[in-house]
């Protein structure tokens, strides 16, 4: 039989090869799954995974699906480094396309207006208000030791019955027949797209983002400091690293990236302020995060799979007539499958008779 028998050290192998034994690990279980429901697993798993990557339209897609993610895990990545955990991307993503949709209805006028300084207006106000939502569990923990998961966690639904509230009113288009959402954006207001396709420059955005927090992490002392924050947080206070600093700076950098994100979406595919600006991008990011290894490079391609499981599971509802849950079951397979794999990087498999 087979048995678990801990390492002498850490499996640096396993480290890296896990997210992949995990990513087939949840491509095998969504075999039975589709066997369970009467679907053919071959068209089920080449729905989810091949057919999303047959043109150059579906590529764009993924990549419009990878842009928030991305933007979100860089953050959480970050955070969950210095041993710090936001779990309220969500809301902060939210609250960044909320600021950064007030700016552009104050400024649109329907006239034609915008162009690159007004874009670049709405995204750093779509930063600063993912950052300000940031900083109150930022200000909680500091100033009265509250616990940031049950804080960023809470304030994401105060972010969404927020969003609701507006475009219920005074954000709702007086001229769209009473539906909540605003009005349409001037394309002088909207990100630049890859011709014929819903790509726009959030995907640079977020590439741009992943790159930065890699050179701050291997070439700064900042990045160090952070690293060993996380690590060793006796060390770190022995040294006379800030816990305060770290705290703060990584609140307000994974805020602001999260608020970017939802500043790109309402800037992007969706084009105005609805009561749905997020599927959940916010959630799945700490997932992705946590695939990604919590390396900005890693980051992307845990971001690309998740992108492709969105696509392949809007493909397998219209194609297969699955249910709308189908990404969320693929999603939660793949998280437990990554912590069951993770336990081979301090244990091995041993047969024993």
């Amino acid at each position: 039989m087979l048995e678990l028998v801990p390492r002498a050290e850490p499996s640096r192998r396993m480290v890296w090869l896990s997210p992949l034994m995990a990513v087939a690990l949840t491509a095998l279980c969504g075999v039975f799954m589709f066997l369970a429901v009467g679907k053919s697993p071959l068209d089920g798993l080449a729905v989810f995974f091949f057919e999303p990557l047959a043109s150059l339209h579906g590529w764009s897609e993924v990549g419009v699906k990878m842009a928030p993610l991305l933007l979100c895990a860089v953050g959480l990545a970050l955070c969950f480094r210095a041993n710090i955990f936001n779990i309220g991307a969500e809301g902060q993503l939210v609250v960044g396309a909320i600021t950064s949709g007030a700016l552009i209805l104050w400024f649109d006028d329907g006239t034609g207006g915008g162009g690159p300084l007004m874009i670049a207006l709405a995204l750093l106000a779509g930063a600063l208000g993912g950052a300000a939502w940031a900083a109150v569990v930022a200000w909680l923990r500091d100033s009265f030791h509250a616990n940031e998961i049950l804080v960023s966690l809470m304030l994401v639904y105060v972010a969404e019955l927020l969003l609701s509230y507006l475009v219920h009113g005074v954000m709702r288009d007086p001229d769209g027949f009473g539906f909540p959402q605003s009005r349409l954006f001037d394309d002088g207001f909207l990100l630049p797209m890859w011709p014929g396709t819903r790509l726009h420059l959030g995907l640079a955005l977020a590439l741009a983002a992943a790159l930065a927090a890699w050179l701050l992490l291997a070439r700064l002392f900042a990045g160090y400091r952070l690293t060993v924050g996380g690590l060793a947080p006796l060390a770190a206070r022995y040294a006379g690293f800030s816990s305060r600093r770290a705290l703060w700076g990584c609140m307000l950098g994974s805020g602001a990236l999260a608020g970017v994100a939802g500043a790109c979406e309402i800037m992007g595919p969706i084009g105005q302020i609805t009561p749905s600006v997020s599927p959940g991008y916010g959630f799945a990011a700490i997932i992705v995060a946590f695939v990604g290894r919590l390396h900005p490079l890693g980051v992307i391609f845990a971001s690309f799979i998740m992108a492709l499981f969105y696509i392949g599971g809007e493909l397998s509802q219209t194609r297969m007539g699955m249910p709308s849950a189908i990404t969320g079951i693929f999603q939660g397979i793949l998280l437990f499958s990554l912590l069951a794999c993770d336990v081979l990087i301090h244990q091995r498999l041993r047969w024993r008779r």
